[in-house]
C-alpha cells in the first residue's frame, strides 16, 4: 500500500479514527495499531509478513535471553545466533543470486563455465530496514544500553509500526519504545505539523520526483543515442528523483507518525546544501549513516586508530553502505567512489568542518559557500550515475557520452523544452532553503502568514499535485 494511493486515503483516516477513540487504553491503542501495520504490510503480499513475524520473534526471544545472562560468552553466543538469523534471511532474499552469479562469472574467466542454481525470490519490501531495527534493539540490550522489554505487543509494534514498514527511517529501539510505552494524548499543533509535513512530502513525490522519473527511464534506457545534454539533463533530475523520492517518503512517515502522537527520526536535512561530502552524508539518509556509524564504524575503532585502519574503517562502512542497497556491483562502487571522496577529509581531520547551517543568519551564501556547493553536487550527481545504471558497464558508458565532445553544444533549449519540470525543481529547492533549519520544508513557512494567503498556498500544492502527479511510480527505496 504507497502513501500516494487511493487505499492509503481510505486507510489512514479509519485507522487515525479508531486509533484515537482508543486512547484511554494503552493497550488497546497498541493492539490496534499492530493489527493496522501488519494488515498494511499485507496488502503487498500478507505471505511476507511471515518474515516480519521471524525477525520478530528472534530479536525478541534474544532480548529475553540476554537479560537473564551474565556469562559473556554465552551473552556472546545469544548474540550471534540472533544476527545469524535476522541477516541471514536478509542474506537469502536479497543476496543469493548475486552471490551465486558472481561465483559463476569468477570461474568463467578460467574457462570453466557452471550451472548457477538462482532462486529468484521477490525481495520483501522494506527487509533491509526492519532488519537493521531489531538488530539495533538486540545490539543495544547486549551492549547494556537499556533493558530488554517484555512486552511482546510493544516490540512487534516497533519492529512493524506501518509508517516506517516499508522503507524508514530506521528507527531505534531507544527512541521509539520509550513512546510505545507512553500514554499519547492528541495534540492538535503536532497533528497540523505532521498534515502540513505529508503535504511536502507528496508534493516531492508525486510532482518532482516522478515527473523526473519519466525523463530519467528514458535518457538511461537510450544513453547510446542521445547527446551529452540530454545525458546531463537524466543525470541532474535523477539526483532530484531520488531525494524527493527517498526524502518525500520520509516526511509522509514521520508525518503519519506526528498524527499518531510519535516523533520519528530526521532522515533528511536538505543534503544538496553541503559544503562537502563529510556534510552530505550527515545530511543524507541520516538513520542509515548513524547506524553504520554506530555499529560498525565505531566498534572497529572509528577514527581513534592508525591511519591504515582509518582508510580501512572508511572503506568499510561505505562499501557496506553500497550493499546495502542492492545486490549489484554499481552501488558497491558507489560507496567506493563516496568512500575515495570522503578519505582526505577524514585523514585531514576536516571531515567535522561544517556541522552548522550553511549561511547561518544569512539570506544568501557567500562566493565560497556557493562554489563548495556546487562541486559537492556535481560530485554527488556524478556517482548517482553508477547508483541508476544497470551495470558498471552502463554507468561507465553514461559518464563517457556526458564528458564527451558534445558537451560543448549543450543546448538551451533541453532546459526550455522541460521548463515547468526545472521550475518547480527551483521552486522546492527555494522553500527547502528557506526551511534549511527547519525539519521539513513547510514547518515553519507561512505560519505568520495572514490565514487566507497561507491557505491559498497551501491550495496551491494541492492544485499542483492533482494536476501534476504521475500515476503508478513505486518508491524508489522499496527495491532496498
Amino acid at each position: 500500500m504507497l502513501f500516494n494511493s487511493i487505499d492509503f486515503a481510505i486507510f489512514m483516516p479509519i485507522v487515525f479514527l479508531i486509533y484515537w477513540a482508543l486512547s484511554r487504553n494503552l493497550k488497546a491503542q497498541n493492539l490496534f495499531l499492530l493489527a493496522a501495520s501488519y494488515f498494511f504490510y499485507s496488502w503487498w503480499d500478507w505471505r511476507y509478513l511471515s518474515l516480519i513475524l521471524l525477525c520478530t520473534a528472534t530479536n525478541y526471544i534474544a532480548g529475553v535471553l540476554l537479560m537473564k545472562t551474565e556469562a559473556q560468552t554465552q551473552r556472546k553466543i545469544i548474540l550471534a545466533a540472533a544476527c545469524i538469523i535476522s541477516l541471514g534471511v536478509l542474506g537469502l532474499f536479497k543476496y543469493y543470486d548475486f552471490f551465486i552469479n558472481t561465483f559463476v562469472d569468477a570461474f568463467s574467466l578460467f574457462g570453466v563455465k557452471l550451472q548457477p542454481h538462482t532462486l529468484r525470490l521477490i525481495l520483501p519490501v522494506g527487509i533491509s530496514f526492519y532488519t537493521f531495527h531489531t538488530l539495533s534493539y538486540t545490539i543495544d540490550v547486549y551492549r547494556r544500553h537499556f533493558a530488554p522489554t517484555k512486552d511482546i505487543v510493544s516490540f512487534s509494534l516497533f519492529v512493524s509500526i506501518f509508517p516506517l514498514a516499508m522503507a524508514g527511517p530506521i528507527e531505534r529501539a531507544t527512541n521509539l519504545l520509550p513512546q510505545i510505552y507512553a500514554k499519547r494524548r492528541f495534540d492538535y499543533s503536532q497533528t497540523v505539523d505532521g498534515l502540513r509535513q505529508i503535504l511536502w512530502g507528496l508534493f516531492k513525490k508525486v510532482v518532482i520526483a516522478d515527473n523526473c522519473a519519466v525523463y530519467v527511464n528514458e535518457v538511461f534506457e537510450n544513453c547510446h543515442n542521445v547527446s551529452a545534454g540530454y545525458l546531463w539533463l537524466g543525470a541532474l533530475f535523477f539526483t532530484f528523483q531520488i531525494y524527493c523520492d527517498f526524502s518525500g517518503y520520509s516526511d509522509m512517515a514521520i508525518g503519519i507518525g506526528k498524527l499518531l502522537g510519535f516523533k520519528f527520526l530526521n532522515n533528511f536535512n536538505c543534503p544538496y546544501f553541503s559544503r562537502d561530502i563529510a556534510e552530505f552524508w550527515r545530511r543524507w539518509h541520516i538513520s542509515l549513516t548513524t547506524w553504520f556509524r554506530d555499529y560498525v564504524y565505531i566498534p572497529l575503532g572509528g577514527s581513534r586508530v592508525s591511519k591504515a585502519k582509518i582508510i580501512r574503517n572508511t572503506f568499510i562502512i561505505f562499501l557496506l553502505s553500497g550493499f546495502w542497497h542492492g545486490a549489484n556491483w554499481t552501488f558497491i562502487v558507489w560507496g567506493a567512489f563516496h568512500a575515495v571522496l570522503f578519505l582526505p577529509l577524514i585523514l585531514l581531520g576536516k571531515n567535522r568542518r561544517y556541522t552548522d547551517t550553511v549561511a547561518e543568519g544569512k539570506i544568501f551564501p557567500n562566493p565560497r559557500e556557493v562554489f563548495q556547493m556546487i562541486v559537492t553536487f556535481l560530485l554527488v550527481l556524478i556517482g548517482w550515475v553508477f547508483f541508476r545504471a544497470e551495470s558498471i558497464s552502463h554507468a561507465i558508458a553514461y559518464l563517457g557520452g556526458m564528458f564527451d565532445s558534445s558537451i560543448t553544444r549543450i543546448s538551451i533549449r533541453l532546459v526550455y523544452d522541460n521548463f515547468t519540470l526545472v521550475s518547480l525543481i527551483v521552486f522546492m529547492q527555494l522553500i527547502e532553503w528557506i526551511g534549511r533549519k527547519n525539519d521539513h520544508g513547510l514547518e515553519k513557512l507561512g505560519l505568520k502568514w495572514h490565514r487566507a494567503f497561507r491557505w491559498a498556498f497551501y491550495y496551491a500544492l494541492l492544485v499542483l499535485i492533482f494536476f501534476l502527479a504521475k500515476s503508478g511510480q513505486a518508491f524508489i527505496y522499496f527495491q532496498f
